[in-house]
């Protein structure tokens, strides 16, 4: 399926890396302080949340390997922390091989961004999804070659050691991977201001030069014929594959007052592409265009820019292997180009390759990398647009790219961000990452990628739904499991209490509940939660994926650490309330190895219960999950993905009742019997602390109050 974007997680990070295709739905918005890490830190940064439209808010649920028939999910989407992360003069480098600045920068555009291929990352054509700014503190980065970067500390670059943050320490919560003065970034650095060429009367002559010397046949062919002082025949013809080139030269002989016819000169066949071309017989034409093709005494600037585009178009390649060259066979035009290319301030070596040719061949080849190259093009403007492309070409570690120095700078800047179908894009120069898990927001019509974290629904009118479904004559009570879909403790919740309201009509009709998160706001119910507990209507799972703080950064950048997880399954269980923990997902080859530790310190913490889920990889979150496995552990990437086929019968899901949940195969036996073997010897899941929530107290929202009387009380 097409790749959309998906910007990334820059802020305090994200999982996502790209952004599966979807419609944007335009709403009344409402600015929300967003953080999953206000648990641990203060740093808040503006989101906007949409109201659900709901008629009902409790879903059935018929699937055999869940253990609930019925759930709420307060909230659609999952928050999603983009950094708004460059000054707004910082040049993007668009499709065409132009730049633009980040601040100009709209929806649609066509952009350069990166992807893996093989062992190198390549440039590829992305379009731009999204486009924010904001105002936050920045700071000054300067590399070894002149290029300066203004960004904020939780922008990601692509280093020398991988992504790493503008700024980060070593310990603490701010703990991550950041910029030194010791890494060098990748990409080719701010290309140098190229003045473009104003392709006047010098520029037409000198690019008419270079494209009919390289590639065009003109000449007279003398011949004796009875009757006639000469048969002298004029020839003139130009044939190319690219009709741009053809196009250009037409037109400048055009303005000279030389006249050409177009014709096919072949036909596209099974192995070759068809080819296009223009000739001109007349006498005066060809003495025009001989003319007009001179070599100069005194060659100016337009008439340099002109010849190179000409000449590269003729007989100029740039390839995926990121190499410039220009071809001749005759030495004279080989001189000409090198020495064109030195006064327009290009560094050209001349290479010659003899081989099995009756001739030598000669190729100009530029130096300098792709910066050069770029400026190459800005410079003289070949007509050929795919020989321009640097699509393809793989990104490189340049030397003089070195990190010189990190400044912070004074006062607040207004940044700006934009999302890629790449999850990056070229900035001065550099390799950046953009803002950034799912696919229930594709039944909205939206992304499951980007649009999942950005777009957040939130069900307002959800305890008076609540309370209409219970009042039901026909409703039988059984435990509800709330926020199953997406966690019920949001970040926004702390403000639209929105899960607290459903508990509040929850306990006042001392209906059973059941839930699963892995936030610390789950605190601010306790005195909910413990009053239901007392008649046995509650049970808790924290979900916890790992106990080290570096996956838990990358895989689930915004939530709170294991520690703190751990902590609020002690203070609940200390309240009364059955907690318990559920590790998930169980990535094979990365966490699965910590099964026994969490369940360990899940007992430690006075746990009474434990679960497992196998990693899931439905449909969009395929792509979603190959792709942080890419960046974060790409070398073992293969040997995951091989476990992952193996528990899901040969492909990358399993959808199947029964075995969706924790895979089939020997890889889930062996983790299922690790799991009851460990479970057994902690007392976890024993009969003792076995939960069954109580459904006898069940009172609907009608018979909590009085019988309407006819008034003679």
């Amino acid at each position: 399926m097409p790749r959309k974007f998906i910007g990334h997680r820059t802020f305090k990070g994200r999982g996502a890396l790209s952004n599966p295709p979807g419609r944007f739905e335009k709403d009344t918005r409402e600015p929300i302080d967003d953080g999953w890490w206000r648990e641990e830190e203060p740093t808040s940064i503006v989101q906007t949340v949409e109201p659900d439209c709901a008629r009902s808010v409790i879903t059935t649920n018929n699937s055999p390997d869940v253990g609930f028939d019925y759930s709420i999910n307060p909230y659609r989407g999952c928050e999603h922390g983009c950094v708004y992360c460059l000054d707004g003069e910082t040049r993007v480098l668009m499709a065409d091989g132009h730049t633009k600045a980040l601040a100009d920068i709209q929806v649609g555009d066509e952009v350069f961004g990166t992807q893996r291929s093989g062992v190198y990352r390549r440039y590829i054509r992305t379009r731009v999804l999204a486009h924010w700014r904001s105002r936050k503190p920045a700071y000054l980065i300067r590399l070894e070659d002149g290029t300066e970067l203004t960004a904020s500390g939780d922008h990601r670059f692509l280093s020398d050691r991988g992504w790493k943050f503008v700024r980060g320490t070593e310990q603490g919560r701010d703990r991550r991977p950041f910029l030194t003065l010791s890494n060098r970034l990748m990409g080719f650095g701010m290309v140098p201001p190229a003045k473009p060429p104003c392709h006047g009367a010098d520029y037409r002559r000198g690019y008419l030069c270079g494209v009919i010397r390289g590639d065009g046949h003109l000449g007279v062919h003398r011949y004796r014929r009875a009757g006639r002082s000469h048969g002298d025949v004029y020839r003139f013809r130009l044939a190319m594959i690219d009709s741009e080139a053809l196009d250009r030269a037409s037109l400048y002989l055009g303005e000279f007052g030389v006249s050409t016819t177009r014709f096919f000169l072949q036909a596209s066949t099974d192995n070759r592409q068809p080819c296009e071309a223009i000739r001109a017989s007349a006498r005066a034409s060809v003495e025009s265009i001989q003319r007009l093709i001179e070599w100069p005494d005194r060659p100016v600037l337009g008439w340099l820019q002109g010849f190179i585009a000409g000449v590269f178009d003729a007989e100029g390649s740039y390839g995926r292997d990121g190499i410039l060259r220009i071809a001749n066979g005759d030495t004279t035009m080989i001189q000409s180009t090198k020495s064109a290319l030195n006064y327009l301030g290009f560094e050209a070596v001349v290479e010659t390759i003899s081989g099995s040719r009756p001739r030598p061949m000669h190729y100009v080849r530029l130096r300098g990398g792709l910066r050069e190259h770029l400026r190459l093009f800005r410079t003289c403007q070949p007509a050929i647009t795919r020989k321009c492309d640097i699509g393809g070409t793989a990104v490189k570690l340049r030397a003089n790219l070195k990190v010189v120095s990190i400044d912070w700078i004074a006062g607040d800047r207004e940044l700006f961000d934009i999302t890629t179908g790449t999850g990056d894009f070229v900035a001065n120069g550099v390799v950046s990452h953009n803002c950034f898990a799912r696919p229930s927001h594709a039944y909205l019509g939206l992304s499951p990628g980007l649009d999942f974290e950005t777009k957040l629904f939130y069900k307002e009118n959800a305890a008076r739904l609540l309370e209409e479904e219970l009042a039901n004559p026909r409703y039988v009570p059984k435990p509800i499991a709330l926020g199953i879909n997406t966690d019920g403790y949001q970040p926004v919740e702390k403000r639209l209490e929105v899960t607290r309201s459903i508990l509040a009509v929850l306990a006042r009709c001392r209906h059973p509940v059941t839930l699963v998160t892995k936030s610390a706001l789950i605190l601010r119910d306790i005195d909910l939660l413990a009053d239901m507990a007392r008649d046995n209507l509650v049970s808790v799972s924290l979900s916890v994926t790992s106990l080290q703080p570096e996956i838990k950064r990358t895989l689930e950048p915004r939530t709170a650490s294991s520690q703190t997880r751990l902590r609020v399954i002690r203070e609940l269980s200390a309240a009364g309330v059955p907690t318990g923990v559920l590790i998930a997902p169980v990535i094979p080859a990365i966490t699965d190895h910590e099964m026994e530790s969490i369940l360990q310190a899940a007992k430690e913490a006075s746990a009474l219960s434990a679960g497992y889920v196998l990693l899931r990889l439905p449909w969009e979150v395929t792509d979603l999950f190959r792709e942080w496995l890419a960046e974060h552990y790409p070398g073992r990437a293969k040997h995951v993905m091989s476990l992952i086929n193996q528990a899901r019968g040969g492909r990358d899901n399993d959808p199947n009742f029964g075995s969706r949940m924790r895979g089939r195969g020997p890889y889930s036996e062996l983790l299922r019997a690790r799991f009851e073997v460990a479970t057994r010897k902690l007392g976890l899941n024993s009969a003792d602390s076995r939960v069954e929530l109580e459904t006898g107290l069940f009172r609907p929202p009608g018979a909590q109050r009085s019988q309407l009387t006819l008034g003679f009380d």
